[in-house]
């Protein structure tokens, strides 16, 4: 993974956040602590269990407390959602990786509590410890707060979970349009336009630099999704990670109708940052690009199969064949039929 042009710091206000971090403890009942992408705590336990807190303050056994933390991190974005596991002392833990630009910076660790149900769900122990006679003895000093944490049904540890997901994308998207912002202003002021007359057209008219600037990553970013397209891939891969599951599901189901929605929660990101990452990607909104690789996916169609014009238009998840044939002709500026027809009669076929 390579070394990220962000750090925490940069991303959370911790004096907020820890204030936030309190009160998220209160009502989810876990105690919450922010990681960076070694494992190494960057704001303070918001209400650490005495059992946790003594184990953390062990030369020994904190050391183990750290590495649970780094790999759960890791863990968490390797599956590109919150990871719920079991520490090295069976406690459940969880955590949810905070990401910018495909860069891993860290997480939100929270937890420190027991599961309610004999049969939940087999969770995994992600680092082992050895037995020892002084890990046995200071369990024994601490066996009254171990009785004394937390109890909660596996149903109500995964409602958490998803409410500290949201906050996690939250977190992610004020990142991103704090550096989108930086960005656009580099962008200016690299563009030739740092006189003092331009920069106090940006000051006054920053709309207008943003949609210039949008204009030109809008173009270039199509041309490269046509390039692609028309080459016939098979698979879409993204440059941004997240976005991955996504474009591999639309792509092996293109049979279908895509919301944007759905995809974004097969994404486990919010339906706003998933339409602002993608737009960013693909350099067109959702709507729009599903169309045109649709389009692309037509051309295909028509070129190498004798299939009617409305079975095309059903194999590819069109309402209806005069959507499709509409549809066809806003990006090809000519109907199926037509193309096919030119196709057909091309000298080069």
């Amino acid at each position: 993974m390579s070394k990220s042009r962000f750090d925490l710091e940069e991303i959370i206000d911790l004096e907020k956040w820890e204030k936030l971090q309190d009160s998220l403890s209160l009502v989810t009942k876990m105690a919450i602590l922010t990681i960076d992408y070694k494992g190494v705590p960057v704001t303070k336990h918001s209400y650490c269990q005495p059992f946790c807190h003594g184990v953390r303050q062990d030369a020994h056994l904190s050391q183990y407390c750290q590495k649970c933390d780094a790999r759960a991190g890791i863990e968490a974005v390797r599956l590109n959602k919150p990871y719920i596991y079991l520490c090295h002392f069976n406690i459940i833990d969880i955590a949810i990786p905070i990401i910018i630009d495909n860069q891993y910076l860290g997480a939100i660790m929270a937890g420190q509590l027991k599961l309610r149900e004999p049969d939940a769900p087999m969770l995994e122990q992600i680092v082992s410890r050895p037995p020892n006679v002084e890990s046995n003895r200071k369990f024994k000093e601490l066996e009254e707060h171990y009785d004394a944490l937390p109890v909660l049904s596996y149903d109500e540890v995964t409602k958490c979970v998803d409410l500290l997901l949201q906050l996690s994308t939250y977190i992610v998207e004020e990142a991103i349009h704090k550096h989108t912002t930086i960005d656009l202003y580099k962008k200016v002021l690299t563009s030739g336009t740092d006189t003092p007359a331009s920069m106090e057209a940006f000051h006054h008219e920053p709309n207008r630099a943003v949609r210039n600037i949008q204009s030109i990553q809008h173009e270039l970013s199509g041309a490269l999704i046509d390039t692609k397209l028309k080459n016939g891939a098979q698979r879409f891969v993204s440059s941004n990670t997240i976005l991955q599951p996504a474009f591999d599901y639309i792509f092996a189901h293109k049979h279908e109708s895509f919301s944007l929605k759905e995809m974004a929660k097969l994404c486990h990101i919010s339906p706003s940052y998933f339409s602002r990452i993608f737009t960013k990607e693909t350099g067109e909104n959702f709507s729009v690009f599903i169309a045109r690789l649709k389009i692309e996916w037509a051309k295909q169609l028509l070129e190498s199969t004798d299939s009617p014009i409305h079975q095309v238009s059903d194999d590819l998840g069109f309402c209806d064949t005069g959507y499709f044939i509409k549809t066809f002709k806003k990006f090809e500026n000519l109907t199926p039929a037509v193309y096919r027809n030119m196709y057909i009669s091309s000298p080069s076929k």
